[in-house]
């Protein structure tokens, strides 16, 4: 519908990103939207979704063939982010599992664990999640307690996770854990979990003020074995690998941002185009042209900006800073957006039938999560102070 406003996007003018796309919509139109509701009374989507999503291949899209992946680049992801955010399908936590989870196991892997995981990922019938997060500490990973003790053969494992997406529908998690506490070794590392472990338990999914059907729950260890063979990359790079791979997860949270601000664009733009007030359609308005006009260049400059990152990831190029740029200004933008799309809908946007009202309730916890958008600020900062911060972690140490 914005087409006619908003120049084409280069990075999806393929023929193969066009049926994708293609491919995609009639997917969320024709398989996804009549189960929101459902999806949203359960707290959670289907098994089945998972499984279809899989057998159409938008799974694990850039991971190579030889593990079930799609072959293709982060492009095609990103398009498949975006489009379900245009409609406001936020229950299947598709792009952690795929988008996140899978390259991590991809890039610090074993062969014999890409082999085991990846294919299943691909194919919907193993359902992934990310346990980072605590309950007392949020986006100060370092702080993290959870524990795992060094037994020989095999961690055992004590402590919990919270606000874990995809938590309650899991089969498996990658979970940071503390490794050699207590001495000159002590550092973070990334186990391998999967759900059916004894002492392996999840809490109630949470009921949240959106994103209802997204199972998001806490994750509980107590005294779990996970064997030596299940530890991601090399013991105490759990950090480190953390922070490589957080650019992605928030280059996803900026895409995520994009698309619904289009959405919600599109959904006011046919609504105050209907709608009418003393004698002509809203869209008559030079009020509602006005506030419409500058949430679509909001809208394009955004997209220019997401799609020379989605570049540069697909190349492997994409800093920190860059990331939390995307990341920060997108998802200011996207909440300025819907807000202003909702007051044009009046009382009806108030009302849950409305795509709008559930974008609205969806949307706020974009500048939460993956870090604050406080956190992406900082970083961005010490992108350009590079050379005073490390002036003066030079004088600390002296």
């Amino acid at each position: 519908m914005l087409d006619n406003v908003l120049l084409e996007r280069e990075i999806y003018s393929s023929e193969e990103h066009i049926m994708t796309q293609k491919m995609i919509q009639d997917f969320i139109n024709n398989e996804m939207l009549d189960q929101i509701e459902e999806w949203e009374k359960n707290g959670m989507v289907s098994r089945e979704i998972w499984e279809r999503a899989g057998e159409l291949g938008l799974l694990c899209i850039d991971i190579p063939e030889e593990y079930g992946g799609g072959g293709l680049d982060f492009s095609f992801s990103a398009l498949f982010i975006e489009e379900l955010a245009k409609k406001g399908v936020s229950g299947p936590g598709f792009s952690l599992h795929s988008d996140v989870i899978a390259p991590y196991l991809l890039k610090y892997g074993t062969e014999a664990q890409k082999l085991k995981y990846l294919p299943k990922m691909a194919s919907g019938k193993m359902i992934t999640s990310l346990g980072m997060t605590e309950p007392d500490c949020g986006s100060d990973l370092q702080a993290i307690t959870t524990r795992a003790i060094d037994k020989g053969d095999h961690y055992l494992v004590n402590g919990q996770k919270t606000f874990i997406t995809n938590g309650y529908m899991s089969n498996m998690s990658i979970v940071a854990v503390k490794t050699n506490s207590g001495t000159d070794k002590e550092g973070i590392s990334l186990l391998i979990i999967e759900s059916d472990s004894e002492g392996f338990e999840k809490g109630i999914p949470f009921k949240k003020i959106g994103m209802k059907a997204q199972d998001t729950c806490e994750l509980f260890f107590d005294n779990v074995k996970v064997p030596k063979e299940n530890l991601l990359g090399v013991e105490g790079s759990g950090f480190k690998i953390m922070m490589k791979e957080l650019a992605r997860e928030r280059l996803i949270v900026a895409l995520n941002a994009i698309g619904g601000a289009e959405g919600a664009i599109e959904n006011t733009i046919e609504y105050t185009s209907t709608r009418t007030a003393f004698k002509q359609p809203i869209g008559a308005f030079q009020n509602t042209q006005f506030k419409l006009a500058e949430c679509a260049t909001q809208l394009q400059v955004h997209q220019a900006f997401l799609d020379r990152c989605t570049i540069l990831l697909s190349n492997h190029k994409l800093t920190a800073e860059s990331a939390s740029m995307a990341k920060f200004s997108a998802t200011e933008m996207h909440n300025k957006v819907v807000d202003e799309c909702l007051q044009l809908f009046g009382g009806y946007g108030y009302m849950w039938d409305y795509p709008i009202a559930r974008m609205y309730a969806d949307n706020r916890v974009a500048r939460i999560y993956a870090g604050t958008n406080e956190i992406m600020k900082i970083l961005i900062a010490r992108g350009l102070y590079k050379e005073l911060f490390k002036e003066m972690k030079t004088k600390i140490s002296k």
